[in-house]
């Protein structure tokens, strides 16, 4: 019976050792990396809110480790701000941080709350960051029935327009109970329902044919003006 020779392989100790240290090194560097902090953080579509703000909501103030950021938390802590309805938050190149924040709408000052109400719906109470908005006060109370569609109208309303009104009344009548009164900076006064707060986006045009006089637009029933004596 013819004998079987096995050769012996020899284990080539010297390539196992160079895989060994570029994988060591590979690894070396992706911590290294892992470690560095990120360089430049861009805070996008702010109008009211400051960065430090945004920062100190996302926790990312003290410019924390790119790699290991998790940028949906970040989002989410920043989202909870009655001031915010979105933000998207993006990694890119040179460890740049880019946080894009959607700001909640100011529509107007609520006085019987007390509260400034957002198109979303949500309110905040008079502080320093509410300063700067520029809205009209709901001077009385509006059933809760109708407070929903009340901020759906206002929503409804040019950043310009909505910029001319100083106050608003609720001010049902026997035939329309959903019925409003504006005030306007320029003296003159304008009744609206809740189906037609889209109509007050026109008031620059219909200010044009006034020719100067002051009085009371009304955009409830009917498009008519009545001068005041």
């Amino acid at each position: 019976m013819a004998k079987r020779i096995v050769k012996k392989r020899k284990l080539k100790i010297f390539n196992i050792l160079i895989s060994l240290l570029v994988l060591f090194g590979l690894s070396f560097c992706g911590y290294l990396i892992s470690l560095i902090p990120i360089k430049n953080i861009i805070v996008k579509n702010t109008n009211y809110l400051n960065d430090d703000y945004i920062l100190e909501l996302g926790g990312i103030k003290n410019y924390p480790r790119f790699l290991l950021l998790n940028s949906s938390n970040v989002a989410k802590k920043i989202e909870k701000s009655e001031y915010i309805s979105k933000v998207k938050i993006k990694k890119k190149l040179g460890f740049v941080l880019e946080v894009d924040v959607s700001e909640n709408r100011a529509l107007f000052y609520d006085i019987s709350k007390n509260k400034y109400v957002f198109d979303d719906g949500e309110s905040v109470v008079d502080e320093e960051i509410s300063h700067s908005f520029r809205v009209p006060r709901l001077l009385n109370y509006v059933p809760d029935k109708k407070y929903s569609k009340f901020i759906k109208g206002m929503g409804n309303i040019k950043k310009d327009t909505l910029s001319k009104i100083s106050d608003i009344e609720y001010q049902p009548n026997d035939y329309d109970k959903d019925r409003f009164l504006l005030y306007m900076d320029d003296g003159n006064m304008v009744y609206l329902t809740l189906t037609k707060f889209k109509m007050i986006n026109h008031y620059n045009e219909v200010l044009s044919q006034l020719e100067n006089h002051k009085g009371i637009l009304y955009l409830d029933n009917g498009n008519h003006f009545q001068i005041k004596e």
